[in-house]
């Protein structure tokens, strides 16, 4: 046994209390919205993310903490330089008993660079050599540096070194995938009774907008330390909804969050179950900057950043410890920096008159009303909280348009860039600076859906990138984020915190900033009572 298997044996054994308590059982968690596709390089939500992350190990997965652990890599080595990683894997199965080889590995990583494959965190992965080239189409995908060499050694190649790459590795999509299966004749590999995982468990059904249910799978290579028999993921989007299910005893975990109105009444009542902690979010408007439109023009873009009253949305409007944001990479982000609006310290007098004189100077006012639309997926906070910005930009003399969508149709819509103004949440997949700000640079899933485009601001992500100086890459970053702030191509609301509800039957489980909770260590208790 290695020393990594060690140490997770010894946590394994902590978190299940190796007691008798702790039985084999079906875990009801409350997932959000419905899933477009259970394909983990074509997923765009951490509620898709949540159910691809038991059906697949990546290289390198998290532990309950937050902290990386050996996955299907059961150890790894990097060269001095930090330019070379080499892979060793374990001895493991996909659930159909074919091996897991290096090569599942090289697949998959030529597949998320691949242009059809369309992945929104492909340019996570442009450090590797000849990976920008692919995913542009000026390459074929054997050149990228990536090699088996042999059936369980993996070596990848970069450009130059990368602080925040084995968190990449740790991403769903980034996971080995089968490639007998992918390049077998079957029409949709998704499946259940097709789909060939490698997690600690496999999908046995799917019926569209209801649940999705998934059971152990006796192929995994520590399916000995896996308590749970399965895990049934429903499809709640409705917050109010889920607290009814999970008051019932229909609900062990609730990822749909607590309605805003009930929030005081679930402290009082459920203490035990409400987690409450920091996370590694971003909730803001996307502006469309193409040409044609008024927000081509910087003065509206920073006339409507002005007129924002944060604080009224976060402690008035919402009140669960959402903190107004001015800033784009959430202050909760390890290296985070200090970057923000340069108007955040005004007040709100002044912000609002330098606002009026933005918009008369582009032409627009009460008289000559600014008309622009709103697009957000369906969830009664969203509404409220565009709801009430219409009313704050209204005096201004704008009339919002807002369009309300399910969750899969508006992230297609903000995808394929049909939109003036979008509601986005960017929840961090790595903890780091690099995560948000790469989503603005060439390739990034907003630059394609918002038309931004800067080769400065490019420059300053490649180079914070490759900084392994700390000092040196905090201001990098700094840089970076204030070019982005200045040019007021998005509207900061707030930064997230994670609210979820779990029973105090549920064990194993804990708040990350990540807000990522591997279920192989979560248990459930046999003799618990609710008025414990």
């Amino acid at each position: 046994m290695s020393p990594a298997d060690v140490v997770r044996s010894l946590a394994l054994a902590t978190l299940l209390g190796s007691s008798s308590n702790a039985i084999s059982a079906t875990l009801q968690i409350g997932n959000g919205a419905e899933p477009g596709t259970l394909d983990p390089q074509k997923v765009s939500g951490n509620w898709e993310t949540r159910i691809t992350r038991t059906l697949f190990d990546r290289l390198i997965n998290y532990a309950p903490d937050g902290s990386l652990e050996p996955g299907l890599a059961e150890r790894w080595d990097i060269s001095a330089d930090g330019l070379r990683y080499t892979f060793h894997l374990r001895d493991a199965h996909w659930s159909d008993g074919e091996p897991i080889t290096a090569s599942d590995a090289v697949f998959a990583l030529r597949r998320v660079l691949a242009p059809g494959t369309a992945n929104h965190n492909a340019n996570l992965y442009y450090p590797i050599v000849g990976a920008h080239s692919i995913n542009a189409g000026d390459a074929p995908a054997e050149s990228l540096g990536v090699n088996a060499l042999d059936e369980r050694t993996l070596e990848i190649r970069l450009t130059e070194p990368t602080a925040w790459f084995l968190q990449a590795l740790a991403m769903s999509e980034a996971a080995p995938l089968p490639e007998h299966l992918l390049n077998s004749d079957v029409s949709d590999w998704t499946r259940p009774g097709v789909m060939v995982s490698s997690g600690p468990f496999v999908l046995t059904d799917w019926h569209p907008q209801d649940h999705i249910d998934v059971t152990r799978n006796p192929h995994y290579y520590s399916a000995d330390e896996v308590a749970l028999d399965g895990i049934v993921f429903h499809a709640i989007e409705d917050p109010g909804a889920a607290l009814s299910r999970f008051r019932t005893g229909e609900l062990d975990i609730s990822y749909s969050g607590v309605p805003s109105s009930r929030f005081e009444w679930v402290e009082q009542k459920l203490p035990d179950a409400l987690r409450v902690g920091p996370l590694l979010g971003s909730y803001f408007y996307m502006i469309n900057l193409r040409d044609g439109t008024p927000l081509a023009d910087t003065r509206v873009r920073e006339a409507l950043n002005l007129a924002l009253r944060r604080e009224v949305i976060t402690d008035q409007l919402l009140g669960i410890g959402q903190t107004p944001s001015y800033w784009y990479v959430p202050r909760a982000v390890s290296n985070a920096p200090n970057s923000q609006l340069d108007f955040a310290d005004w007040s709100m007098e002044r912000r609002l008159a330098r606002a009026t004189q933005l918009l008369n100077e582009a032409g627009y006012g009460p008289q000559q009303p600014l008309q622009l639309s709103l697009a957000y997926n369906t969830l009664d906070d969203h509404r409220k909280i565009a709801v009430a910005i219409a009313a704050m930009w209204k005096p201004l003399g704008m009339d919002l348009e807002l369009i309300n969508r399910e969750a899969a149709v508006h992230f297609a819509t903000v995808r394929h860039a049909d939109f003036e103004l979008a509601r986005y949440g960017l929840i961090a997949t790595v903890d780091d600076a690099h995560d948000f700000l790469n989503a603005y640079a060439a390739g990034g899933s907003a630059s394609l859906s918002t038309g931004f485009s800067d080769t400065r601001y490019d420059e300053l992500v490649r180079q914070s990138s490759a900084e392994l100086d700390p000092q040196r890459r905090s201001e990098l970053i700094g840089a970076a984020e204030q070019r982005l702030l200045d040019a007021n191509v998005l509207l900061p609301i707030y930064d997230y915190v994670s609210v979820h509800l779990v029973s105090p039957r549920v064990k194993g489980w804990q708040s990350t900033p990540l807000d990522v909770h591997p279920l192989r260590y979560v248990s459930l208790e046999t003799d618990y009572n609710a008025t414990q």
